[in-house]
Formats: structure tokens, C-alpha cells, sequence
């Protein structure tokens, strides 16, 4: 007798094969299952890792910006202070004019 997928009745799975058939895909849907958690806690492992090596080069690269600007900012001072001691008057009569506009821009 001949059945849809063209066997004999003989030639059918027994119940023993069937049964060791569903252990086995049992088995290998728990190692997916192991192996997809391992994966996913190595991705976020690694995505940590590179976080924080990038944070931690972002805070190198602002105290290296914040270092240089103060440098400037003290050059810049400097500069002022020993154009301020060679010439008190003209300082003085920018200072005014500069606090002049500040007014002016303030009033309106």
C-alpha cells in the first residue's frame, strides 16, 4: 500500500525514530538557544567596551581643547596687560568708548 509521500507502510518512521527525532531537535533548538545568548551577550559586551573607550577619548579630547583655550585665554591676557602698561591713556579712552556702545546697545 503506497501513501502521499510515496513510501509503503513499511518503509514509515517508527514511533521510536519519530521520538529520537523531536530529542535531537530538542537538543539543537537548547544550543541555538546557548549560542544565540552567548552572542548576544558578547555584541553587548563589545558595544560596552567600545562605549566606553569612546567616552573616554571624547574626555581627552575636551580637556586637551579646554587646556588650549585657557592658553590662549592667558596669552590673550597677558597681551592686554602689558598694552594696558604701555599705553594707560589710549586703554583708558577704549575702555570708554567700548563701555559707551555697551550703553548706547543696552538702552534700547
Amino acid at each position: 500500500m503506497a501513501t502521499a509521500a510515496g513510501r509503503t507502510a513499511t518503509d514509515a518512521p517508527s514511533n521510536s525514530d519519530l521520538e529520537a527525532d523531536i530529542r535531537q531537535l530538542k537538543a539543537d533548538i537548547e544550543e541555538l538557544t546557548r549560542q544565540l545568548a552567548k552572542t548576544r551577550d558578547d555584541g553587548y559586551g563589545a558595544a560596552r567596551r567600545a562605549a566606553a573607550e569612546g567616552v573616554e577619548q571624547l574626555r581627552t579630547q575636551g580637556e586637551a581643547a579646554f587646556e588650549s583655550v585657557r592658553g590662549s585665554a592667558q596669552d590673550i591676557e597677558a597681551q592686554l596687560i602689558a598694552s594696558v602698561r604701555e599705553k594707560p591713556v589710549t586703554s583708558l579712552a577704549i575702555a570708554a568708548g567700548v563701555g559707551f556702545l555697551f550703553a548706547l546697545l543696552s538702552r534700547r
